[in-house]
């Protein structure tokens, strides 16, 4: 048995007992090994042994893991999850909101965002870029994670302009959606956070598809909306939406329904953002606060206890409304 072992031997509620009974058993083991009789020693602390050691029920006491003092570094750290986290359940997230919407028309598809970073009631940004920008003919959505759902987008990015070089020709709609889906499958299980909505024109015409982080891909032929605020976004869509509309009247719709979203839903607002995919590329329409918009759609005058609100909504022109006002 070797000295330290003697020594931890016992070691029960902060005393090892007598000193002179552990004087006695280390006695003649370190006589024996150094031919000198052991006159005097030193017992460590408690503090100082807890600090290196790991106490065990018998008495014990051994080295601690190489395990758990990573462990205890990393919890020291200001930044660990445990610092941000409910101990009493460290399963609750934080809710992630926002409101994205695509639909195609006649005349190709409309991308609407909202601009607004949260966690639960914490609001991070209110000036993200929630479309990324892939190619002139292709556009990415960004709900959910907005590290996750930036670096896959930036990452499709680059598979297109090798796909383009290596072949001599764009990469269409369906291909590159599922390049991101086939990555969201790899990593699937993993915590990431997307649900993306990849748009462009192809040869095919206007294509709009769905990828989240569990692989899902879907086509659509009318639209989808993803985010928090998605409902309200939909309810606006389904009641004002047609195929045949003018540019100008797709563009007004999702304007209207992204911001009647970030009026009702808490974790959506900041800036709405417009982008119109067509035959030869996308173009950025708008950049418009949603405070003006609030303005905008409802004007002072309708507040009024005695105004005339139209019965039928569909009959206002929301743009002549505040000229008017």
């Amino acid at each position: 048995m070797s000295l330290a072992k003697i020594l931890t031997k016992k070691y029960h509620t902060d005393t090892f007992g007598s000193y002179n009974d552990v004087a006695k058993e280390t006695h003649g083991l370190v006589s024996n090994a150094n031919a000198t009789q052991l006159e005097s020693f030193y017992v460590p602390t408690t503090s100082y042994l807890t600090k290196t050691k790991t106490i065990c029920e018998n008495g014990w006491i051994v080295e601690k893991s190489m395990k758990e003092e990573k462990e205890n570094s990393i919890y020291n750290n200001d930044f660990h999850p445990s610092k941000f986290q409910d101990k009493h359940n460290p399963n609750i997230k934080h809710a992630h909101g926002t409101t994205t919407l695509g639909f195609k028309f006649k005349h190709g598809i409309i991308i609407a965002v909202d601009s607004r970073a949260s966690m639960g009631s914490y609001i991070g940004s209110g000036t993200v870029r929630k479309v990324i920008e892939i190619n002139p003919y292709l556009l990415g959505t960004m709900a959910g994670g907005a590290a996750d759902c930036s670096f896959w987008e930036r990452n499709l990015a680059r598979e297109a302009r090798i796909y383009e070089l290596r072949n001599g020709h764009r990469i269409s709609v369906a291909a590159a959606s599922k390049i991101m889906a086939n990555y969201m499958n790899q990593y699937k299980g993993y915590g990431l956070s997307v649900g993306s909505m990849i748009a462009g024109w192809d040869t095919k015409g206007p294509q709009l598809f769905y990828v989240d982080s569990d692989a899902m891909r879907l086509n659509c032929d009318f639209g989808f909306s993803v985010g928090s605020g998605s409902t309200y976004a939909y309810g606006v869509l389904d009641s004002e939406y047609k195929y045949d509309m003018s540019v100008e009247e797709a563009i007004k719709l999702g304007r209207r329904a992204i911001y009647h979203a970030t009026h009702r839903d808490a974790y959506s607002g900041g800036f709405v953002n417009v982008y119109h995919i067509k035959e030869h590329g996308w173009e950025n329409i708008s950049h418009d606060d949603c405070f003006d918009l609030h303005q905008k759609y409802y004007p002072e005058r309708y507040n009024k206890p005695n105004a005339n609100v139209p019965q039928n909504d569909k009959d206002v022109d929301v743009d002549t409304t505040m000229k008017n006002a």
